[in-house]
């Protein structure tokens, strides 16, 4: 049965990231006290943001009844803040083969979707300052605050189903550089979940969390799906 629809993350996935996250994340946790190392929030890239910080205060701050919404809430509006102005400013970049992948898809009668852990303002900036909706390279955006729980839940990659047409999973591919990435795929009971080692996480990372396949490379996905 061939593919329908791959649905890319972001962020390590897609658009170069030198840790710029991780440390959006840690200053803006820093910002309300909370100094935390940047290779513990690494293990929380990919997944919805509140969700993050709510996991990291649970980590670093002792006295339970401090950890609020109205505290969260804070800490993200801080990131985001950060997050647009880095992303508004800051040379972007599309990751090697990124482009040139989204056109073979495309070519090919083959959906391209963006999800991502960011809420969907950061991820609109991005793709505006890529200019991917302009050149056409790109079918569907969704950010975590679109649907009711971002991943590992498979709320984002259904509603891109959805929107395209697609009942079957198996018409599906799901591409990330985390394991959430990968959990978000398999919850969807994607055909195939494929991790990729340009962002957060190493080829034995990710193994342990049993992708359908690993690569170093995103116009391996090309292959992978038959095109």
């Amino acid at each position: 049965m061939s593919i329908k629809l791959v649905v890319f993350d972001m962020a390590g996935t897609t658009v170069k990231d030198d840790q710029d996250v991780s440390k959006a994340f840690q200053s803006a946790l820093a910002k309300y006290g909370y100094p935390v190392p940047l290779n513990v929030i690494d293990h929380f890239m990919g997944y919805e943001k509140t969700y993050a910080i709510s996991q990291m205060l649970e980590k670093y701050e002792p006295v339970k009844e401090k950890i609020t919404t109205s505290l969260i809430s804070d800490i993200h509006i801080e990131f985001v803040r950060q997050m647009i102005e880095y992303y508004r400013t800051a040379p972007i970049e599309a990751l090697n083969n990124v482009e040139e992948t989204f056109a073979i898809l495309h070519n090919n009668g083959v959906k391209v979707g963006i999800n991502t852990g960011f809420s969907r303002d950061i991820a609109q900036t991005i793709v505006d300052r890529l200019q991917w909706e302009e050149k056409g390279l790109i079918d569907y955006v969704l950010g975590s605050d679109e649907v009711e729980q971002g991943r590992p839940y498979p709320f984002m990659i259904q509603n891109m189903m959805a929107r395209a047409g697609i009942s079957d999973p198996q018409q599906v591919a799901k591409v990330g550089d985390t394991e959430v990435d990968i959990r978000e795929g398999q919850n969807a009971a994607c055909k195939y979940v494929i991790g990729i080692t340009t962002g957060s996480f190493t080829h034995n990372e990710l193994e342990e969390y049993s992708p359908t396949h690993i690569i170093d490379n995103i116009a391996q996905v090309i292959q992978i799906i038959g095109l």
